[in-house]
């Protein structure tokens, strides 16, 4: 008997709020045999930049989010096929015609049976535990974590202990994750957005530990939970509101929000983050530009200088600040604090609705927009006032560090609807 064939590997197609993904997409192995098909998971991501799919392989030389290399992913991509290959032949040899769930079953005992030969004879007895521990750890170091990262998965693994003391890999099957995320609805009261965040940092740690061996329970591959979303708001001042904050009288007893202030508006008319303009040395700056290599990305950035932004600069030039910082930048949470008091005295008041969801539940909230107000708000100010005032995006993206659209869209969003209530101010001549 001859079992025709065709193994195929592709980037699984994956879409939010109708836009392509095309970061971090699972690789996936498609099996077609006799008018059926089959899809299994690799248990590998990459980028869609970084997928030949011509060649049905990663290009060289690139590496994932986890660092894995195209060599590493490549051979094991190589070695399911040749596996799949073995288990058409031996059903051929036997003359049977399989069914998708015996090639399956089929398929992932070759696999395991492969795994329990290569990994150490240890590795399946390490605890959940212990193997969370060896991630973070592992990861943290790999991919150079800052503090609000560790901390981030420290709340992830108190979650994981509050929802039950004594976890294994086996409970995460699709029962045991749907358990998860209704522990996270109900017992931590999170809405639908945080979830699907904690969601997506639990599969890290189970994707990582299936790779290591530690873990044989692949169903958070396929687990995809409904849960209902709104686009996320995206707050920023207007030109109007910008002017009106520059300009307000800060009173006498209030002096300590004029370095919040100005801090603030340099980020506006720079788009930098709090934390680069907090690591701002005055050898960062030069004659009409800012020369900076920011934290959370690592890019090597410059950004001209505009008027605004040289003026506060000029302001604090003679002024010594520790270890040679051009501005005044305070704590993030108490410039986060100042920032809320100042926008209030200043009248940044206007009504803002946020919308969420708790699993079926609409959740609408409306507050004035100085209480929305933090330091990354500058960051958005900047991008959205430069696009409305017809700088190119891929200029505004070079001031930035955005490396995609995708990233840019919802500003440019914005942009499109101001200059659409711009255009309606001809109607009063």
């Amino acid at each position: 008997m001859n079992l025709k064939r065709n193994i195929i590997f592709a980037l699984e197609s994956r879409k939010k709020n109708g836009i392509p993904i095309i970061e971090n997409v699972p690789i996936r192995m498609r099996v077609i045999f006799s008018g059926k098909r089959i899809e299994f998971t690799t248990g590998y991501r990459i980028d869609v930049a970084k997928w030949d799919s011509a060649k049905e392989r990663v290009i060289n030389g690139s590496t994932n989010k986890l660092d894995q290399t195209a060599s590493e992913i490549n051979a094991d991509l190589l070695r399911y096929y040749s596996e799949m290959q073995s288990v058409f032949k031996e059903f051929e040899v036997q003359n049977i015609s399989p069914t998708p769930e015996q090639v399956k079953d089929a398929f992932n005992a070759s696999i395991n049976r492969v795994i329990d030969d290569e990994i150490k004879p240890d590795a399946l007895n390490v605890d959940f535990k212990k193997a969370f521990n060896e991630f973070v750890k592992e990861c943290g170091k790999q991919n150079n974590w800052t503090n609000s990262t560790y901390q981030k998965f420290s709340a992830i693994k108190n979650h994981l202990k509050s929802f039950k003391s004594e976890l294994t890999f086996d409970y995460f099957d699709e029962k045991g994750l749907n358990n998860y995320v209704e522990f996270l609805r109900k017992n931590k009261n999170m809405r639908n957005s945080t979830i699907g965040k904690q969601l997506g940092f639990l599969k890290w740690f189970l994707r990582w530990s299936f790779k290591k061996g530690y873990n044989k329970n692949s169903a958070y591959d396929g687990f995809k939970p409904k849960l209902k979303n709104s686009p996320k708001k995206v707050i920023f001042l207007t030109w109007d509101e910008l002017t009106q904050l520059r300009e307000y009288q800060i009173p006498e007893q209030k002096q300590y929000l004029e370095r919040v202030r100005d801090v603030f508006l340099f980020c506006c008319f720079t788009g930098l983050r709090y934390s680069d303009v907090f690591n701002l040395r005055r050898s960062d700056i030069k004659d009409n530009h800012i020369e900076v290599t920011t934290v959370k990305t690592a890019d090597s950035l410059i950004i001209e200088l505009n008027n605004h932004s040289k003026s506060i600069l000029n302001k604090y030039k003679d002024i010594a600040f520790q270890d040679q910082k051009a501005l005044p930048v305070i704590s993030n949470q108490r410039m986060n604090y100042y920032l809320k008091e100042l926008a209030e005295l200043a009248g940044i008041d206007e009504p803002v609705r946020e919308t969420y969801y708790k699993g079926n539940e609409r959740i609408d909230v409306i507050s004035p927009k100085y209480s929305l107000l933090g330091t990354h708000a500058a960051r958005r100010t900047f991008i959205c006032n430069a696009l409305s005032l017809g700088i190119p995006a891929n200029v505004v993206m070079k001031w930035t560090g955005h490396s995609d659209y995708k990233a840019m869209k919802p500003y440019i969003d914005i942009a499109d609807d101001i200059k659409a209530n711009a255009m309606s101010k001809f109607n009063q001549l």
